[in-house]
């Protein structure tokens, strides 16, 4: 495989090269953004390992500093945070606009100081991203919210509550628990997310002294404390990233094992990948994907057309779907791939259809993949975010080279 410098026009990649090696599970980043932003909730120093060195992780640390706070990078994957004098309430506009996460500043904020003023975020465009789920939960605990081009969250006076989730939003989860920790009183959470990253984020804050009941399921119950100390954690590895590799294996027909790994994150994804005809072995801490493997579709009972649909934590992660989908190209038999999470999230086929794969897509929730008919080399220009990580393995069984087009800086 070659691979461009990061800043030129354009990352090539040869086909026909199987993957092979072993590789450790990178920190979650979807792990390590709320943890850093929840470091805001105690005035002592943090150390945090097994942090992704990227550039969402990196902005992050820049509007912590920004806001007062000492984040600095202490080591290739290590990052200390310490929030005694906090400046401001009000993170740079700027800052926010480059990622999403910035919005999970506002329950640290709210909870430690009592004011956030919050800029729209950014994000990728994967459909409708609502934070009504967040704003909601901050009012049941006691906040009041003038909306115009910022959040503008005021909560003085901040009591727990009984809290109900209109949607089992991540983000929402972790912002009504960052804000929780800290209020008076017990708050019981409901329809909260329960993905690894969120449990990630409750232990860490158990950890730091919070009170925080029924970890792993939707109904939390957060006795709010005084203060919490500081200390030192570990990200958790990203499940996203291993499902990630097992695809990439099983198309190459490569060999790869991945250590670093928790088995038990992957309770709803190895199922989705057997359905596609991909064996994996799992040890304690390591996931392996065998060599050339054949990849058939295992079909319903009754030789009905199987479906992959993901959901809610802990069915198959939407950030996976277009792994799945790409692999299932590559897979003898017809699957029906339903994405229920986000209206964008499959128009990345279109890419996909363009280097040979037969794709029908049905709405913009589904999509019914076949077996795939030789392609033309393609190039494709700017996809999403996690659909980056989907397209290049779809080259490598094939002859000739694929080119992708970065994001624009």
């Amino acid at each position: 495989m070659a691979v461009t410098p990061a800043l030129a026009d354009a990352f090539v990649i040869e086909g026909k090269q199987p993957l092979s090696g072993t590789i450790r599970a990178a920190g979650n980043k979807n792990g390590a953004l709320p943890i850093l932003a929840a470091c805001l909730l105690t005035d002592e120093p943090v150390t945090l390992a097994n942090v992704p060195r990227i550039r969402d992780v990196d902005t992050m640390l820049e509007l912590l500093a920004d806001l007062g706070a000492d984040a600095t990078w202490t080591g290739t994957n290590e990052a200390r945070v310490h929030a005694a004098s906090i400046t401001k309430s009000a993170p740079d506009l700027a800052l926010c606009s480059r990622i999403r996460a910035s919005f999970l500043l506002a329950g640290p904020l709210l909870a430690r100081f009592g004011r956030a003023t919050m800029p729209p975020p950014g994000g990728d465009v994967i459909g409708r991203r609502r934070l009504d789920p967040h704003i909601h939960a901050f009012y049941e605990l006691g906040a009041t919210i003038d909306i115009g081009n910022t959040y503008d969250i005021h909560g003085a006076g901040l009591h727990g509550a009984s809290v109900f989730l209109d949607e089992a939003s991540v983000m929402a989860t972790e912002n009504t628990i960052m804000a929780a920790v800290l209020t008076h009183g017990e708050t019981v959470l409901g329809n909260a997310a329960c993905e690894p990253h969120v449990q990630d984020l409750c232990r860490f804050l158990v950890h730091l002294g919070a009170q925080i009941e029924g970890v792993e399921s939707n109904v939390l119950r957060i006795h709010g404390v005084d203060r919490l100390s500081g200390g030192e954690w570990t990200i958790g590895p990203d499940h996203i990233e291993v499902g990630s590799f097992i695809g990439m294996a099983a198309i190459t027909g490569g060999d790869v094992t991945i250590e670093g790994v928790r088995p038990h994150d992957l309770v709803s994804i190895v199922p989705a990948f057997k359905k596609l005809g991909v064996r994996v072995e799992i040890g304690d801490d390591s996931v392996h994907v065998p060599s050339r493997q054949q990849l058939v579709v295992e079909d319903d009972l009754g030789g009905m057309v199987p479906k992959i649909e993901d959901g809610p934590w802990p069915a198959f992660p939407s950030d996976l779907t277009s792994i799945a989908v790409t692999v299932a190209t590559q897979a003898f038999g017809t699957v029906l791939m339903f994405e229920k999470m986000f209206e964008n999230r499959l128009f990345f086929a279109d890419k996909l259809v363009s280097m040979g794969p037969r794709i029908i897509l049905c709405d913009p929730h589904r999509s019914v993949v076949t077996t795939a008919s030789p392609p033309p080399t393609p190039c494709v220009r700017r996809p999403p975010y996690r659909t980056r990580l989907a397209l290049p393995p779809a080259a490598p069984p094939r002859p000739g080279p694929f080119a992708r087009r970065p994001p624009a800086p």
